[in-house]
């Protein structure tokens, strides 16, 4: 029993870590600084109300549905970029975007 949970424990330390990496050099075509333009609107504190047309302009080049399968490592984009992941689901419509209906 000792050995499954530290196999799980182990698993798990490796998703965030390869989360992790592919977060620091952009993920689903949208760079980091793409993300980055994005934090202000989808910040956990003080979000502004809209996006910038930086931020609109790198999530209409991004890959949306390859997004929302980000939306479970939400402790991930708090800890790399402070974004509150429901914020940031939403910024797809603030730019006129559609998000894929199975998101």
């Amino acid at each position: 029993m000792a050995k499954a949970e530290a196999t799980a424990a182990l698993l798990t330390v490796l998703v965030v870590l390869a989360v992790s990496a592919e977060m620091a050099h952009g993920v689903c075509n949208l760079s980091s600084a793409g993300i980055r333009a994005c934090q202000p609107a989808a910040a956990i504190r003080n979000p502004t109300d809209q996006p910038s047309a930086e931020c609109c302009a790198a999530l209409a080049g991004a890959d949306l549905a390859c997004l929302c399968r980000y939306k479970n490592a939400a402790g991930v984009w708090v800890r790399f970029y402070g974004i509150d992941i429901n914020r940031a689901l939403g910024l797809p419509g603030k730019c006129g975007l559609a998000m894929p209906a199975n998101c």
